[in-house]
């Protein structure tokens, strides 16, 4: 079975005996089936059934003994292990189990994985943020961590005045991009965002040092300024002996703090439970330490309730423990943030820039809670596409639990912030995410290299459409208009449909590399399961996606007739003959118009593109491998002499003049061109194809690549045009 088509769909097992069987097999890259041909129900049972702390923690017990079988079954090596994370249970008894990989022990970044299993253990799909096995040279860097921390505190770009020791970095293995490599994850601390002693991961290559990939830390709601209290509202204590405590019993046992303004860097240094002799706390504004803690303890109990009467989950982690809060943290602090390092919260107090306002609004204690949920799920990388949709999720359900929480002081709306006296008024805005002048409302190529809390509009932008519509109403008491990328009009689902999509998605299909194309493919596989494959909510999901310019609207089940897909920036598969009859021939739109066999299409750095930031990487891998990339029906100009041309780059280990791995270009499936390892050069190299024999038919474009066992070849396209 080949590593990278056939990563199992096919293992039978039954958790509860802990016995994996191997069963018939199918390739993950296939659309996964979620019903009969033409069907248009729902998946009985796709809802998350309610388990106690006891039933979870068996199940995690369960899936760990079936790791090394199903690793196997996987086709992943010898060296990986599987790590059992969580299950989340279907009401009709599917599993979804969410393992975390390592490889000779080090931990993989980019290695985890969802495994997806019927009531009778059948496997059903998979979601691998790294397809197929883990390979690397070896497991000796040739830098030390002294090394690795120094090329880290050079690199870091989130802090000032960084410095890391050699105890602050880790060997790993960087699975993000295509290949596979040795790396090392380094903390850095320096000046940034969250204050004097804010966080960073860099990540940097053990052998060259070159860096991979660097982030925050302390995922935060914002850096510029937050904070209200919500009035008089009723709140969980528990009673002691000499008189009461901020202990939410009802909420899995959360406690609030007093941080009495330790600093960022060791928040509980100089912390105390709130303590009274009487159950009344806070008088409403900010001279009562106590007020801030109401706050906290009212947002994160009406977090806390959300999900659970909404998914039936059980706190951050699913398994009924509440995390510690500590309000007033540091001096001057315009942040809050979520930290799974200690499975906590923070919240600071403001500062002039917001009128000392403490950073505790209902809406915030929903976004940093819901980052732990994140990590405890998909565990969304924080940068790049995957960093602005965690953020994008903290905003969602942030939002939420405002509309859940029902304070008449703080109706719910779409507005991020928006009691946190800022100069602007709110933060960040769903329905027009643009309009703070920062934030990107639609799609483009460089989304990926744009700062978390701005990329995060496209996922907040989605959302906003999926539950609203397009059109301007009133929500909240506030002004909304959802307007689109691509012009296009259609009315909402609801947020409570779109929110049950978006939760689905996020804990069943995403991994930590799902950019937006993957979010896309997640949540209407979430909204077949929850609605029904031909069912009006998925279609008006992929109208939301394709409005802000991810995609294009699947057809109208109730017409069959194709939607408008975007206008800009996406362009039209059908234009004139003189023109280029591909879409997306740049692939600056992602993955859009194009079908792959693996995660070919990608803006990662460890290539370069020869014009702007996408390309497509095929092969690479030094092993048995095969890829494809293709369109299926690309119209060739019906006057002149048609021809396809593109720019290629084959770089490899290969030597002399044998062909040992292969590009073919393919039409109807028969080759008109080969390229291979013989053809390396130092760079980009157009090419040109005589499409003549099709003149003005329609045809399927395909590029297929062929890898041996021995060293590897890397194939880069990049602006392929028919004309």
């Amino acid at each position: 079975m080949n590593r990278k088509n056939a990563l199992a769909a096919g293992v039978a097992a039954t958790l509860a005996l802990g016995s994996v069987t191997m069963v018939a097999t199918q390739s993950t890259a296939a659309p996964r089936p979620t019903a009969a041909a033409g069907a248009s129900a729902a998946r009985p049972g796709a809802g998350f059934r309610a388990v106690t702390a006891e039933v979870r923690s068996e199940a995690i017990r369960t899936a760990g003994r079936n790791a090394a079988a199903t690793a196997r079954e996987l086709g992943l090596g010898s060296d990986e292990r599987l790590v059992a994370k969580d299950v989340l249970i279907d009401a009709d008894g599917s599993r979804h189990v969410r393992y975390d990989r390592t490889y000779r022990g080090l931990s993989v970044i980019g290695g985890d994985l969802v495994v997806h299993l019927a009531q009778d253990g059948t496997i059903t799909g998979s979601d691998l943020a790294h397809q197929g096995a883990i390979r690397i040279a070896g497991t000796t860097p040739k830098l030390t961590a002294a090394d690795a921390s120094a090329k880290a505190v050079k690199h870091a770009r989130h802090v000032k005045k960084a410095k890391a020791g050699s105890k602050d970095s880790t060997l790993v293995v960087y699975a993000v991009g295509k290949i596979p490599v040795l790396a090392y994850r380094s903390t850095v601390t320096g000046e940034g965002e969250t204050g004097p002693t804010s966080r960073e991961a860099v990540i940097v290559d053990a052998t060259s040092g070159t860096p991979l990939d660097q982030y925050e830390l302390h995922q935060s709601a914002t850096g510029t300024g937050n904070g209200v209290t919500v009035g008089q509202v009723s709140i969980e204590t528990t009673q002691t002996a000499g008189g009461y405590t901020l202990t939410d019993a009802a909420h899995g046992g959360t406690i609030v703090y007093d941080s009495y303004n330790s600093p960022q860097s060791n928040p509980r240094q100089n912390a105390r439970a709130f303590s009274r002799t009487t159950n009344s706390w806070g008088n409403g504004t900010s001279s009562s330490r106590e007020s801030a803690a109401v706050d906290a303890s009212y947002g994160l109990a009406k977090t806390w309730d959300y999900y659970k009467n909404s998914f039936n989950r059980s706190g951050i982690r699913n398994d009924g423990r509440g995390a510690p809060a500590y309000v007033h943290v540091d001096t001057g602090l315009l942040n809050a943030f979520y930290d799974d390092n200690c499975f906590c919260m923070y919240f600071g107090d403001g500062s002039s820039q917001n009128g000392n306002t403490p950073v505790t609004a209902v809406d915030v204690a929903g976004h940093e809670m819901s980052h732990g949920v994140t990590a405890a799920t998909a565990n969304l990388t924080y940068s790049g596409e995957s960093g602005g949709l965690n953020e994008a999720t903290s905003d969602i359900f942030g939002s939420m639990v405002e509309f859940s929480a029902g304070n008449a002081g703080d109706p719910g709306d779409y507005y991020i912030g928006e009691k946190l006296n800022m100069s602007g008024g709110y933060m960040r805005r769903m329905d027009n995410p643009a309009a703070d002048g920062r934030s990107l409302s639609c799609w483009n190529s460089g989304a990926g290299s744009a700062d978390v809390h701005l990329s995060s509009g496209i996922g907040n932008h989605f959302f906003y459409l999926a539950a609203e519509g397009t059109g301007a109403k009133t929500i909240g008491g506030r002004s909304h208009n959802g307007t689109t990328c691509n012009n296009d009009t259609f009315t909402g689902i609801g947020k409570d449909k779109a929110a049950a999509v978006w939760y689905r998605a996020l804990t069943t299909y995403m991994t930590s590399a799902t950019n937006y194309a993957g979010a896309r493919t997640a949540t209407l596989q979430a909204a077949a399961d929850l609605y029904g494959t031909n069912s009006q909510e998925r279609y008006l999901v992929s109208k939301a996606w394709a409005a802000v310019s991810v995609g294009t609207a699947l057809p109208d089940p109730g017409t069959g007739t194709p939607t408008p897909s975007p206008t800009t920036p996406t362009p039209s598969p059908t234009t004139p003959p003189g023109g280029n009859a591909l879409a997306n021939g740049s692939f600056e739109q992602g993955t859009s118009g194009w079908t792959q066999s693996d995660s070919i299409i990608t803006n990662s750095s460890l290539q370069t593109a020869r014009d702007g930031s996408w390309y497509a990487w095929m092969m690479g891998y030094g092993a048995d491998a095969v890829e494809s990339l293709s369109q299926p029906s690309v119209a060739v100009p019906s006057t002149g002499a048609p021809k396809l041309t593109f720019w290629l780059k084959v770089s490899t280990q290969e030597s002399g003049s044998t062909a040992y791995d292969t590009l073919k270009i393919n039409v109807n499936g028969t080759t008109l061109a080969t390229y291979s390892n013989a053809n390396a050069g130092s760079g980009y190299v157009q090419k040109t194809v005589d499409l003549s024999a099709y003149k003005g038919q329609t045809v399927k474009l395909g590029f297929a690549g062929t890898e041996d066992t021995y060293l590897s070849t890397i194939f880069l396209l990049d602006g392929i045009a028919i004309g």
